[in-house]
């Protein structure tokens, strides 16, 4: 896993106590997963539907686990309506790399989507 000054698709915001990702949501699959990189952004692919805030609430969900924060500490900047999110995170009690401990995925430059 890079660190973050690497990382094209997290970045911290005011000493450390907020990581802004950039992802990119396949809503509808199978299971929610973190999937690899898609261009400057993460993928991740969730079991919700598109259909009335559903994958967006699972989202938010989901990285609310992920980084032990609560649900109200994780927030939508950007792409209520898009593929393309930007989410933030205050006070993450672990760094972006936990998006891979949970699913055994190894990051490098030459990842696809």
């Amino acid at each position: 896993m890079p660190d973050l000054e690497s990382c094209t698709w997290c970045r911290s915001e005011s000493s450390d106590e907020r990581l802004i990702l950039t992802l990119h949501i396949q809503p509808g699959a199978k299971r929610t997963e973190t999937v690899g990189l898609h261009g400057d952004a993460l993928k991740i692919r969730l079991a919700a539907a598109p259909v009335e805030g559903a994958a967006n609430a699972a989202l938010l969900e989901f990285l609310a686990g992920i980084f032990c924060v609560p649900l109200r500490h994780v927030t939508l900047r950007q792409g209520a309506k898009s593929r393309r999110k930007v989410v933030e995170i205050r006070q993450a009690a672990r760094g972006p790399d936990a998006l891979f401990k949970a699913t055994g995925i190894k990051l490098n430059a030459d990842s696809g989507s």
